[in-house]
């Protein structure tokens, strides 16, 4: 979580806002980096649902380079446009840093976000029914697919 050694790196810190897309949030504080967050502190600001995830998907790209980055559920409090915006960053990121070894996984109920992944593991009551990659797992016509379809419908 974060990279404590860079907590007092303004560059760092800036890149990280950038990655997470929550540059308008610190541009929306009154104090900047140095705005207390949370209504419970004296003084603290309150932050909506998607402002308080994107900071916490910032905080997550403190690491420039991660062995391993963790995305559970990263967008589900963001809007329709931020969420393509950060999965097409997510995306890219993950091919670099597959190129270096390290891996990315993603949690997530979202199937139009699961079509990218170089391997989709799903789980059914715990245990893991299916692998593969989108486009097999649509073709085998199982539980995947079968989920795939039924979110589809509703866009439709």
């Amino acid at each position: 979580m974060g990279d404590l050694d860079r907590v007092d790196d303004e560059d760092r810190i800036h890149q990280a806002l950038h990655d997470g897309a929550a540059e308008d949030v610190l541009q929306a504080l009154p104090d900047g980096l140095s705005t207390q967050l949370g209504t419970t502190w004296a003084g603290g600001v309150d932050l909506s649902g998607g402002q308080w995830q994107r900071l916490a998907l910032s905080r997550g790209m403190m690491r420039p380079h991660p062995l391993l980055l963790v995305l559970d559920e990263p967008t589900s409090a963001l809007d329709a446009a931020t969420e393509h915006n950060l999965f097409e960053r997510y995306t890219a990121a993950a091919r670099q840093a597959g190129r270096r070894g390290a891996v990315t996984l993603l949690v997530t109920h979202r199937f139009s976000t699961v079509a990218a992944a170089d391997l989709v593991v799903v789980l059914d009551q715990g245990k893991i029914v299916e692998v593969g990659r989108h486009a097999n797992l649509v073709a085998n016509a199982g539980h995947y697919a079968e989920l795939y379809e039924l979110q589809a419908r509703g866009y439709r």
